[in-house]
C-alpha cells in the first residue's frame, strides 16, 4: 500500500507536471507565429526580450516566447525541434529543479531552454558538464543555436591564459567543467588587483550529469595547493616501517568508515625505531603525520583501484567514473606516502592553499539547476543541501527495457563464470553487450574470464581513456562486447546498429552492487533509449566488498544458514533482502560522510567568507583608509583586554608587556604613565585617546598614493600569508579531532570550539603584524623628513 507521505509527494509531482504541460501547450501556440518570421526578426527577438527584462518585466511572463524562438532557431539551425518532453524539462530547469530524464531523452537540447532565457539578464549563464570532451561537444552544437539568436557563447577549459578565461567568462553562456569553475572561484580570492579576477558573480548555473557533480563528486573538495618541503627519506623510512605492520598488532583498521589508527603495540614500534620517548609530543608531531600517512597509504589506497602508475606518477582514480584525475593530488603528504609506498620519486608535498567542498561552491550561485537521468533516490539530500527539487519528466517514448532480478552467487569466482556464461550465450546470437565494473581490477577479471572463451571484446577503463567515446558508441552494434569501468563514456549515447532492435538491444550486465542504487539505475539506463529494447541484469556474490565492508558478521551468518545450486546460485529470499539492505546502509553511510564534510566545510567556510570580503575589500584601494584605521584601533582596544582582563585580579596584569605592545603599535604615544595603581578605566581611556591622535596621522599618510598602496599590498599579503598558516592549522586539527573521536565531547563540537579558537588568534596575529609594520613605515617617512631626505 502506498503510504500517505508518497501519495502526497505524487500528487504534488502531478500538480507541477500538470502546469508544465499547460505552458508547454501555450509554447506551442507560438509555434505557427514564429515559423514565419525571417532569420532576422527572429534573431531581433533577443533584444526585443532584453529590453523588457531591462523594464523589469519577471523572466516568468517572457518564458513561454523565449522557449518558443528557441524551439524554432533549434529547427532552422541544427534541424532538431524539442519535443513537448524537452520543454517540460526546460520549464523544470528554469524554476530551479533537478529534471530527471533517462538516457537518449535529449538532456543537451533540453539545456538551451533555460539557458537562453537566463542569459537574457546579462548576468552569465554556466552550462557545467563532467567532462571537457562533453563541454566541448555542447558548446559546439547548442551553441550554433544561441549564436544565431544573437548571444555569446564561450568554452572554459582548464589551462587557459586569465585573459582568455576573463573572455569566457563575460560570454552570455560559458560551458565548462563543474571544477574548473570552482577552483576558478578559489583563484580569483588570491588575486592583487580588481581586474585580475576572471569570474563575474555567479548568477545562474545548469549542472549535467548534475548527481555525478552534486553527489558523487561531493566527498572530494577543491583544492589549490604549492609545493612545500617534504622529507624524501622520512617518507620511504615510514613507508618500510608500517609495510612489515599487521592489523589488529600494530594498527586497527576500520572497513566500514575506511579509518585506520595505531595500537599501543604500533605506537611502541615507531618509538623504538626512532629511539623517542612519546610520540605524541608536540616536537614529534611532523614524524606522528608521516607515520599515519604511511600507514593511509598502505592500508586505505590500492593499486588499481584508488590510482594507477603511469609513466612513473600516481594518477589517483575517480571511483564513480574509472577515469584517471589528471592534475589532482591527495594532500597533507597523503600523495607523497603512496609514491613512496610505490617505490618511485617522491615528489614535493603539495600544501593547500584555498579549498572549498562542491556543495558550498554551488551554493554560491544565485540559482541553480541540472539534468541526470537519475535523481529520484537522492531528492532529500538534493534538497536540504542545495534546496533543488527532483522533476521526474516523462520519456517521450515508453521504456521497453527489461530489468531482470539479480543473479546472486556465494563466491566471486561463481559470478564471474556465470556472467561469462550468459555473455557466450547473448554473443552467440549477435547480441551486444556492455559489461559495467566497478574497478579496473574487475575490468581486468572480466576480461580475462573472456578470453580464456576466446570472446574478443573491448575493455575501457582509467587506462584507456582516450578511447572511451568512440568505443562507447559503437557498444551498441552488433557483437560487441564491451568492458566499461562504472560509468565511463556517461554523456555518449549507445546507438544501436542494424538488426540490433530485432536481436532485443543492448544487453546490460552489471558485476557488482554499487555504493548507491543510482549508480545501478544509470548502468541499466545504458540501455532502452528513446522506446529502444533492452535488457539489464547484475551479477553478483556475496563475497563483493560492499557485503564484507558494511556487514560482515550478517554476511558470515546468512552463508551459514542458505543453500545454492551445483553453480553456487543462490535463490533465498533472505539472500535478496540481505543484498538490499546492506546496499541502503552503504547510501547512508556515503551521505553521512558527505554531511560531515560539509559541516567540517561550513566551519571553515564562515572563516573562509570572513577573509574573502576582507579581501574584496582590499582590492578597492580606497578602502584601506577605513580598514587599516579600524585593524589599529581594534588591535589596541584587544591588547589592553588580553593584557588587564578584567575577570581576574589586578597583580596577574601583564602591564610591561602591554606598554611594551603598545608602544609597537602606536609609536607616538607615551604609555609610561601606566603602573599597577592606575585604574583599568583610565588605561583604556588613555590608549583610546593616544589610539586616535595616532590614527589621524596615520590617515595622513594614507593621503599619499604610494605609502597607500604600499600598504594595501602588504595587507593583501599578510592576509594570504596568516589564511594559508590557518588553513594548514585547520587541516591538523581535523586529522587531532577524528583521532579524539572516542572522548568523551562531540568531534563535530571539538572542531566547531577550538577552529574559532585558532581563527581567533590568526585574526589577533594579522592585526599586529600590520599595525607594527604601518608604525615603522611611518617611523621610517617621519625620520626621513626630519633628516631631509626625499623618500623614494
Amino acid at each position: 500500500m502506498i503510504s500517505f507521505i508518497q501519495k502526497i509527494k505524487s500528487s504534488g509531482d502531478d500538480r507541477q507536471l500538470k502546469k508544465y504541460r499547460k505552458l508547454t501547450e501555450q509554447i506551442n501556440l507560438l509555434e505557427d507565429q514564429f515559423e514565419q518570421y525571417s532569420d532576422d526578426e527572429l534573431r531581433n527577438q533577443t533584444s526585443v526580450f532584453k529590453e523588457r527584462v531591462d523594464q523589469g518585466e519577471a523572466l516568468s511572463s517572457i518564458r513561454s516566447e523565449a522557449f518558443a524562438v528557441v524551439r524554432e532557431a533549434s529547427k532552422r539551425v541544427l534541424g532538431m525541434r524539442h519535443f513537448d518532453v524537452q520543454m517540460i524539462g526546460g520549464l523544470a530547469l528554469s524554476d530551479s529543479n533537478i529534471a530527471e530524464m533517462p538516457t537518449g531523452e535529449g538532456k543537451t537540447l533540453v539545456a538551451s531552454l533555460p539557458s537562453y532565457l537566463h542569459a537574457l539578464e546579462g548576468k552569465g549563464v554556466h552550462v557545467i558538464t563532467v567532462n571537457e570532451y562533453l563541454a566541448r561537444r555542447d558548446r559546439d552544437l547548442i551553441g550554433q543555436v544561441h549564436e544565431f539568436l544573437g548571444l555569446d557563447v564561450s568554452l572554459n577549459i582548464p589551462g587557459l591564459e586569465p585573459d582568455r578565461k576573463r573572455m569566457a567568462y563575460a560570454a552570455d553562456i560559458t560551458y565548462g567543467i563543474g571544477s574548473e569553475f570552482g577552483f576558478d572561484y578559489l583563484r580569483d580570492n588570491m588575486v592583487y588587483e580588481t581586474g585580475q579576477r576572471v569570474q563575474r558573480p555567479l548568477h545562474f548555473a545548469i549542472i549535467d550529469e548534475a548527481d555525478s557533480v552534486l553527489i558523487d563528486e561531493a566527498k572530494t573538495p577543491l583544492i589549490i595547493a604549492g609545493k612545500d618541503g617534504v622529507s624524501t627519506d622520512l617518507s620511504n623510512l615510514c613507508a618500510r616501517i608500517v609495510k612489515h605492520f599487521e592489523e589488529g598488532r600494530e594498527f586497527h583498521y576500520d572497513l566500514e568508515t575506511k579509518t585506520t589508527n595505531l595500537t599501543e603495540e604500533g605506537i611502541s614500534s615507531i618509538e623504538r625505531g626512532f629511539d623517542i620517548d612519546n610520540l605524541y609530543e608536540l616536537e614529534h608531531q611532523t614524524l606522528y603525520h608521516y607515520v599515519i600517512q604511511a600507514l593511509r597509504a598502505r592500508v586505505m589506497f590500492q593499486r588499481d583501484v584508488d590510482y594507477i602508475i603511469k609513466d612513473g606518477k600516481v594518477l589517483l582514480v575517480d571511483m564513480f567514473t574509472g577515469r584517471p584525475m589528471e592534475g589532482r593530488s591527495l594532500s597533507n603528504g597523503l600523495h607523497q606516502a603512496i609514491e613512496a609506498k610505490e617505490g618511485l620519486e617522491v615528489t614535493e608535498e603539495n600544501k593547500t592553499q584555498a579549498s572549498i567542498t562542491i556543495q558550498n561552491y554551488f551554493r554560491r550561485y544565485h540559482q541553480l539547476a541540472g539534468m541526470t537521468g537519475t535523481a529520484k533516490t537522492e531528492q532529500k539530500e538534493l534538497r536540504d543541501i542545495y534546496n533543488l527539487g527532483v522533476v521526474q519528466v516523462p520519456t517521450n517514448q515508453p521504456i521497453a527495457r527489461t530489468d531482470k532480478a539479480d543473479r546472486i552467487y556465494e563466491t566471486i569466482e561463481q559470478k564471474y563464470k556465470a556472467a561469462a556464461d550468459r555473455v557466450e550465450e547473448l554473443h552467440n546470437e549477435g547480441r551486444p553487450i556492455l559489461i559495467g565494473t566497478t574497478s579496473i581490477i574487475q575490468s581486468e577479471l572480466v576480461s580475462g574470464e573472456l578470453k580464456k572463451r576466446g570472446l574478443s571484446h573491448e575493455i575501457l577503463n582509467a587506462k584507456s581513456l582516450e578511447q572511451e567515446v568512440r568505443l562507447i558508441s559503437l557498444a551498441g552494434q552488433k557483437n560487441a562486447i564491451t568492458v566499461a569501468t562504472n560509468m565511463a563514456g556517461r554523456g555518449t549515447d549507445i546507438v544501436l546498429g542494424e538488426g540490433v532492435r530485432e536481436l532485443g538491444g543492448l544487453y546490460v550486465i552489471g558485476t557488482e552492487r554499487h555504493e548507491s542504487r543510482r549508480i545501478d539505475n544509470q548502468l541499466k539506463g545504458r540501455s532502452g533509449r528513446q522506446g529502444d529494447p533492452g535488457t539489464s541484469e547484475f551479477f553478483i556474490s556475496l563475497d563483493d566488498e560492499m557485503y564484507r565492508r558494511f556487514a560482515p558478521e550478517e554476511r558470515e551468518k546468512l552463508k551459514k544458514n542458505i543453500s545454492s545450486d551445483k553453480n553456487g546460485e543462490v535463490k533465498s529470499k533472505k539472500a535478496r533482502e540481505f543484498v538490499d539492505r546492506v546496499q541502503r546502509i552503504c547510501e547512508g553511510s556515503n551521505f553521512s560522510i558527505r554531511e560531515y564534510n560539509l559541516k567540517l566545510d561550513d566551519v571553515l567556510g564562515i572563516q573562509r567568507a570572513t577573509i574573502y570580503d576582507l579581501r574584496d575589500k582590499l582590492l578597492e584601494r580606497d578602502a584601506v583608509h577605513p580598514i587599516l584605521k579600524n585593524i589599529i584601533s581594534s588591535h589596541t582596544t584587544e591588547e589592553v583586554r588580553l593584557r588587564c582582563p578584567e575577570d581576574e585580579p589586578d597583580e596577574t596584569w601583564d602591564l610591561d608587556k602591554m606598554k611594551e605592545n603598545l608602544t609597537l603599535i602606536v609609536p607616538t604615544g607615551d604609555f609610561s604613565f601606566i603602573n599597577e595603581d592606575t585604574p583599568l578605566k583610565r588605561i583604556k581611556e588613555s590608549v583610546k585617546e593616544q589610539t586616535d591622535s595616532y590614527v589621524v596621522l596615520v590617515d595622513e599618510h594614507l593621503q599619499q598614493e604610494q605609502f597607500s598602496e604600499q600598504l594595501r599590498r602588504f595587507l593583501l599579503s599578510r592576509t594570504d600569508h596568516y589564511w594559508l598558516r590557518h588553513i594548514d592549522a585547520m587541516d591538523r586539527l581535523k586529522e587531532g579531532v577524528g583521532l579524539r573521536s572516542y572522548s568523551q565531547e562531540d568531534p563535530m563540537r571539538q572542531y566547531q570550539r577550538e577552529g574559532l579558537e585558532l581563527f581567533s588568534m590568526m585574526h589577533y596575529q594579522l592585526e599586529q603584524d600590520v599595525s607594527r609594520q604601518t608604525a615603522q613605515l611611518i617611523h621610517k617617512i617621519e625620520t626621513t623628513k626630519k633628516n631631509g631626505v626625499k623618500l623614494k
